[in-house]
């Protein structure tokens, strides 16, 4: 593979593969070491019963499809996998579910880039619209607020005017005054500032105003005790 150039630095093996399987072969070896039976300890082999749980990971298919994409190579091929990273690295690059991971990942991350240009996109009309918010609730939301407390205050004051206390408070006023305003007529047909007919006829008025006062306050206390 490397005939008439020369090879590139070496690096160590262990790095970046099995223990059992950097130890198992020297730079100037011609050919991968051979396990013997009755040393497998010594030359880093195992024999398939032998091999530590750890040293198998993936899935069956997984294992298939390493072992198609080596099994018609030579073993200056094998060999090269084993010595330098490039050669490593172009295999696993070519495997299958390697190229299906890495599209996956390149997709999430296009996607990723795409949301994050979007965003960048609207930023200008986020800030715009926060500006208008900013001055809704600045202006317009404080003379709403103002308008909607004084309708509250008018609101309560209503209330209170038309409340069952508040009614007969009002009765109760306007019963003294025609009260008042008897009395000052009496005294008025007394120094004869008025003559006896027209003090009649507004005493007829103004005790007819207070009895009916007096009974729709009489009703109304009624009502509300009871």
């Amino acid at each position: 593979m490397w005939s008439g150039q020369q090879r590139p630095q070496e690096v160590n093996n262990e790095s970046w593969y099995p223990q059992s399987v950097g130890s198992s072969q020297s730079p100037g070896s011609s050919r991968p070491g051979t396990p013997s039976p009755s040393s497998s300890g010594s030359s880093g082999f195992q024999r398939p019963t032998d091999r530590p749980s750890s040293a198998s990971h993936g899935s069956p298919a997984e294992a298939a499809v390493i072992i198609n994409a080596l099994k018609d190579k030579s073993i200056e091929e094998l060999r090269d996998l084993l010595t330098y990273k490039d050669a490593y690295k172009n295999v696993l690059l070519s495997l299958e579910p390697v190229k299906t991971q890495n599209k996956v990942r390149d997709e999430l991350r296009n996607e990723t880039l795409q949301l994050a240009r979007e965003n960048l996109e609207k930023e200008p009309r986020i800030m715009e619209l926060r500006n208008q918010c900013r001055i809704i609730r600045t202006t317009e939301l404080a003379a709403a607020q103002e308008k909607l407390h004084e309708l509250e205050r008018r609101k309560e004051e209503l209330l209170k005017f038309y409340s069952p206390a508040s009614l007969l408070h009002r009765l109760q006023d306007a019963m003294r005054k025609t009260d008042e305003e008897s009395e000052s007529l009496d005294k008025q047909l007394l120094d004869g500032e008025i003559d006896l007919a027209t003090f009649v006829q507004k005493y007829k008025k103004l005790r007819h105003s207070y009895h009916k006062r007096a009974l729709t306050h009489l009703a109304a206390k009624t009502s509300v005790t009871g």
